[in-house]
């Protein structure tokens, strides 16, 4: 049975299907079979994951060479007595791993959430009676009834349909119901187009029909996507993995430089004692301890902020991964479209008109050529309106502000055009009652009603196909019966298909004033063709500035999508998707069957060159972001159903939709947003670089004075003299410099054109050469400054707790000058508004009334071995801080003249 399994069911006719599944297509399975099924076969609900354990998840978090670091540090302080520095750094390193745990495990919950997807009940025929069961209950060849409403409890080949449609969008991305049919299909259709399965999670929109499980838990096509999200492999954000590289260097710089500082200092003749007191005072000056705090507190800045624009973060670290995207790849529905199908083009009476507008909203104009037209000056308009309104069974309704649609999205968008119009549904019912009516069904794809008035009508709408069969004569202009010319139609057909619209044809016959029925025979022939409404899933107007901003910011946006190819590519051209930026031609769209022939090598080409995907499977999704992130593109996925879920985890950042999106799609994700809009990621992005920046600009800041802690030790041991900078004030300068000022940097406002700059490159590091120099020059200065002031005061007399108090000062206020520069890497804070963040001046404030603490009060003096100073001590102190200042932005200023000089003087292209 298990080897059956796994048999194509679509490609089967129903007769095999049962013989295969050995059931009973009347009466489906007896109890003793059912008994040994479920035995055999187990639950109908997915398999859990086995994964870590919480102890093992939250142990994971210290494994980071700059927590090592700190570890260390905290061992060495608890050596030496120093119980509350080594509690403050414990504390940080602590906090740090509760966020990091809490936020991993609630991405670990797609697996659950799918599991709670199958917790239904289906209505099943066992031994030819019919009964109400728990849908874990089920087993493969059980018979199922389904009913509009329910959700589909297996995965199912459809025995017996009855105007049956449903809602697959959450597995395959399709927009609009599938219609569904009871026949064999071939071999190699794609999932999308399996019209005789019904799948697992998916809802019953309309109709009823009849069908044999195929597949239960694991087996199911949401089992085997449960196995991708449970297989796929969920990347570290750049962020991550930048810091832990730029970690791991620092941690060989601080071990080289402390290994080359104790050999020295032996060298030199110094006690082991000694060089050791001065290799833990160099490692404690040279970690930046307040780095993991600042990051955490930067990016929940960041996490506050977005939420302000519609999008929630689910993992920290992904704050900083959209600003560094470079490539947006979208789900079209409802995220790139409005989710609402709208009718735009009219044909009618050999006349073509366009209706304005977009979504349920019964705003727009109809028009011809350009110009708003009154529908009753055109009696073949008029009648294609009415019979759209009539033949139609759904409503449309206004609540609190929304207008929405209760039935077919399709019927909807004819309900809405007749409103545009001017024809209201209830006087247009009121007048001419409906008596009967024809249901659409697959096999026929029309629907016909007949209604009663003046004189009784009948109407009917459906495939172009199935109309013009029946249809024998045409209304021209003035909706006077002429001879109908099929081929006419068909190229206006071809025409609205060209430009991605479904479209619809409608038919009308007078009917006898005694009839009160209707069947397929009153529809069979003589008819009278009516025209043509064409209608789209229209693009949100923000989703095109949303992309346009995207191509200005260097990020490509590329369209993945379960939905027709032809479609797609339309609604791509519309919001400007194509590769080819201004070529004004929709782009070529790749298939899933025509992925599904590529290998590795070309589908990484394709993934590269391609801007629209249509009909892919989750696999397929998958299997694109991996071949983008294989040419180290940096990859953000958006979706909203169970179809999307691997390729969210596998993306550097998932976005789900928070509105239509599935539970499996938003706990798979590391962003949800509030309001299923584009336009909000390119919000998002543009947060994500300025939380980048200002990331950035405190590692530039702190760094540097790490360099100049470090550089003094390293001196003072060479030259065989005192330490300026004891490890106790080496740890105050650090903690106290990283909470007063650097935390300021957090709230910097976003730079202008932050949209305007190209992505960084993926894999770029954290410090480049640019900042890595500025870096050497501030801790140069800083050494010069706080070692000169050191022998300086020393020569003068001065204890050397005092003159370490000078150069413990040296630190602080050159870290507070050189704060002001680091404002921006590139203009000088004047430009940038010396209020526009008041943050920097409270957080200099505060430092320096903590360093006068640090420097005159007794408690202060006790704990940190330091000293008050003559009031003339601080003028040098403040000069050599003044000095670090201007020479910064000598620095910025030379830089921005050679980058002006280099863009005038290149060569026209």
């Amino acid at each position: 049975m298990q080897d059956l399994l796994e048999n194509h069911w679509h490609r089967l006719p129903a007769s095999e299907v049962i013989e295969l599944l050995d059931t009973n297509g009347e009466g489906g399975l007896d109890q003793f079979e059912v008994a040994g099924r479920q035995e055999r076969f187990g639950a109908n609900a997915l398999t859990p994951t086995k994964g870590k354990s919480p102890l093992q998840r939250f142990l994971q978090q210290f494994n980071q060479a700059l927590v090592y670091i700190l570890v260390a540090a905290i061992v060495v302080k608890l050596v030496l007595g120093g119980y509350v520095d080594a509690a403050v750094i414990f504390a940080v390193v602590l906090l740090n791993a509760i966020l990091g745990f809490a936020q991993e495990n609630k991405a670990l919950n797609a697996l659950a959430a799918l599991s709670r997807a199958l917790t239904t009940e289906a209505t099943v025929v066992r031994a030819g009676n019919k009964q109400r069961i728990n849908a874990r209950d089920l087993v493969p060849g059980d018979l199922v009834m389904l009913v509009s409403g329910d959700k589909v409890p297996a995965d199912l080949r459809l025995l017996q349909v009855r105007d049956l449609q449903v809602d697959e969008s959450a597995l395959t991305g399709e927009s609009v119901p599938v219609a569904k049919q009871a026949g064999e299909l071939a071999h190699d259709a794609a999932l999308a187009d399996r019209h005789n399965m019904a799948y697992t999670s998916t809802l019953v929109t309309y109709g009823t029909a009849t069908g044999v499980v195929t597949a239960i838990g694991d087996g199911t096509e949401i089992g085997n996507i449960s196995g991708l999200i449970a297989s796929t492999q969920q990347l570290d954000t750049p962020l991550t993995r930048q810091v832990g590289r730029f970690s791991h260097y620092l941690l060989y710089l601080i071990l080289a430089l402390a290994a080359f500082t104790f050999v020295v200092g032996l060298a030199h003749g110094e006690s082991w004692v000694a060089m050791f007191m001065a290799t833990v005072a160099l490692a404690v000056a040279m970690i930046p301890e307040g780095l993991p705090a600042v990051l955490t507190i930067t990016l929940a800045i960041g996490v506050g902020r977005m939420a302000q624009r519609h999008a929630i973060i689910r993992r920290l670290p992904a704050v900083e991964t959209l600003g560094s995207t470079t490539v947006i790849c979208s789900d079209k529905t409802g995220t790139l479209t409005r989710n609402e199908m709208t009718v735009q083009k009219l044909s009618a009476g050999g006349a073509h008109f366009d209706l304005t507008g977009v979504g349920y909203g019964p705003e727009g104009t109809l028009q011809q050529q350009g110009l708003a037209v009154d529908a009753g000056n055109h009696p073949a308009l008029l009648a294609l309106l009415r019979a759209g309104l009539l033949c139609n069974d759904s409503l449309l309704r206004e609540k609190d502000g929304n207008w929405q649609v209760e039935g077919d999205p399709t019927e909807g968008a004819l309900l809405v055009a007749a409103r545009k119009a001017g024809l209201d549904a209830q006087k247009a019912l009121a007048s001419a009652p409906r008596l009967d009516a024809v249901p659409f069904e697959s096999q026929h794809q029309y629907m016909a009603s007949l209604h009663a008035g003046t004189s009784r009508m009948i109407y009917l709408k459906g495939s172009v196909e199935s109309v013009l069969a029946r249809c024998s004569g045409a209304l021209d202009a003035g909706a006077q019966t002429v001879t109908l010319e099929p081929e006419v139609v068909l190229a206006q057909v071809e025409a609205m298909a060209a430009a991605g619209l479904r479209v619809l044809a409608f038919a009308q016959r007078p009917a006898s004033n005694d009839q009160e029925t209707l069947d397929h025979q009153d529809l069979a022939e003589e008819m009278t063709f009516v025209g043509l409404q064409g209608m789209i899933d229209p693009p949100r107007e923000e989703a095109i500035r949303a992309v346009s901003a995207c191509r200005d910011a260097g990020i490509r946006v590329k369209m993945i999508t379960g939905d027709h190819a032809v479609t797609a590519a339309a609604i791509a051209g519309q919001i400007g998707l194509d590769q080819r930026a201004g070529s004004g031609t929709a782009p070529a769209a790749l298939t899933g069957t025509q992925l599904a022939t590529l290998s590795d090598s070309e589908l990484t080409a394709a993934a590269n060159d391609t801007a629209v995907f249509a009909r892919v499977t989750p696999e397929q999704k998958l299997r694109l972001v991996q071949a983008l992130q294989a040419r180290g593109e940096v990859v953000a996925m958006t979706g909203d159903g169970v179809n999307d879920a691997p390729a969210l985890r596998r993306a550097d950042i998932g976005v789900a939709m928070g509105i239509t999106g599935t539970e499996v799609a938003k706990e798979a994700a590391d962003m949800v947003l509030t309001d299923d809009n584009f336009a909000t990621i390119a919000a998002a992005v543009e947060e994500g670089r300025g939380v980048f920046d200002n990331l950035t600009k405190f590692i530039t800041w702190i760094l540097a004075t790490n360099a100049g802690q470090g550089l003094v030790i390293v001196v003072a041991v060479l030259l065989a003299q005192p330490l300026p900078v004891l490890p106790v004030q080496a740890l105050w300068i650090n903690m106290t410099t990283a909470v007063f000022l650097g935390l300021a940097l957090a709230f910097e406002p976003k730079e202008p054109n932050l949209m305007n700059r190209p992505p960084r490159a993926p894999g770029s590091p954290i410090v480049n050469g640019e900042l890595a120099l500025r870096i050497a020059m501030v801790g140069v200065m800083l050494l010069v400054g706080a070692f000169g002031l050191f022998e300086w005061a020393l020569l003068r007399g001065a204890t050397e707790e005092q003159a370490r108090t000078i150069a413990v000062n040296v630190f602080a206020v050159g870290q507070s000058f050189y704060l002001l520069n680091c404002r921006s890497l590139r203009w000088s804070m004047f430009h940038l508004g010396l209020l526009s963040n008041p943050w920097i001046w409270a957080g200099i404030g505060t430092m320096m009334l903590a360093q006068l603490a640090f420097t005159y009060l007794p408690l202060f003096n006790r704990l940190f071995h330091t000293a008050p100073i003559a009031a003339f001590d601080w003028l040098p102190i403040i000069a050599v801080g003044l000095t670090i200042y201007l020479a910064m932005e000598l620095e910025k200023a030379y830089r921005r003249r050679r980058t002006a000089l280099s863009r005038s003087v290149r060569p026209v292209r």
